[in-house]
């Protein structure tokens, strides 16, 4: 079963991409972290994201050599510094993302979190960009309810086509308004860090037991991948976990599979409480 989401002009895409954060600073690593992404793009998966602040700029360099036997299957995505958010700044960090991944086009850039430039000075950074023919789409990062109206008036409707944000069960403040408000407008919410960091999430002993109701191709499922299927029921959600093996990457696969019940949701609203009122928007 895989999901898909779509853009403001229909593209579609499928839900579950792959994130690169923290993959690209081990020499060690590296051959594994190049075959797992090169495996999620000959499986189906077209989105994956970097950024120039990964481990400064080694991620794309990963990235770019990755993916370079599979560009034309590749949605790309990386993100610029608000630091580097100024109308020259952001032709000059895209040049050099471009440089770092080896292509000629972004497919999506996003602002990574909101700083001093001005977003219309961006907003418009990110139109020259598009005329000369080096990034598709844009979006933002980490931007909340009052960041996305802000940017509302500045823009129009249909340009911005992703907000990236954390969300997780153990992040769940942006479905007391966020979510909803960036479906209406067409904004792809995309999920970071979909299954937590540090593995704690993981060891919940609810979380525990609904994996253990369940079943994929590869076997029992696992709390990860139960975590990871909780993100993508979600409408208009593009979540891009990180695997940095052959085998992880097989496993965040087949979480597609997953199909949680009204009392799977239950268990995990009860160990997970959903939002009450509004929150302040969480980042890591």
């Amino acid at each position: 079963m895989t999901r898909t989401i779509s853009l403001p002009d229909g593209t579609c895409l499928p839900a579950l991409g792959v994130g690169t954060w923290n993959m690209g600073d081990s020499t060690a690593r590296r051959e594994e972290e190049i075959a797992s992404l090169r495996y999620a793009v000959e499986q189906g998966v077209q989105v994956v994201d970097t950024a120039e602040m990964y481990g400064n700029g080694r991620s794309e360099h990963l990235v770019g050599e990755a993916i370079a036997p599979l560009r034309k299957q590749v949605f790309l995505v990386s993100k610029v510094l608000p630091s580097n958010a100024s109308a020259k700044g952001v032709a000059q960090s895209c040049r050099q993302s471009l440089r770092q991944l080896g292509t000629d086009r972004l497919d999506l850039y996003l602002l990574h979190w909101r700083g001093n430039v001005p977003l219309s000075e961006t907003v418009e950074a990110f139109r020259t960009l598009q005329q000369e023919g080096l990034i598709r789409y844009w979006g933002v990062s980490n931007f909340d309810t009052d960041d996305m109206r802000d940017l509302e008036r500045c823009i129009h409707p249909g340009e911005c086509v992703a907000n990236q944000i954390l969300y997780s069960l153990e992040h769940r403040g942006v479905e007391y308004d966020l979510l909803t408000a960036d479906r209406q407008r067409r904004v792809v919410s995309m999920a970071y860090s979909p299954i937590g960091q540090g593995g704690a999430l993981l060891h919940n002993p609810v979380l525990g037991r609904v994996a253990a109701r369940h079943t994929t191709s590869l076997g029992v499922a696992t709390p990860a991948q139960v975590a990871l299927a909780w993100v993508l029921r979600q409408p208009n959600m593009l979540a891009i976990p990180k695997a940095g093996t052959v085998a992880h990457m097989r496993l965040n696969l087949a979480a597609q599979e997953l199909v949680l019940s009204a009392q799977d949701l239950a268990e995990l609203d009860g160990a997970f409480a959903p939002p009450r009122r509004k929150e302040p928007l969480a980042m890591i």
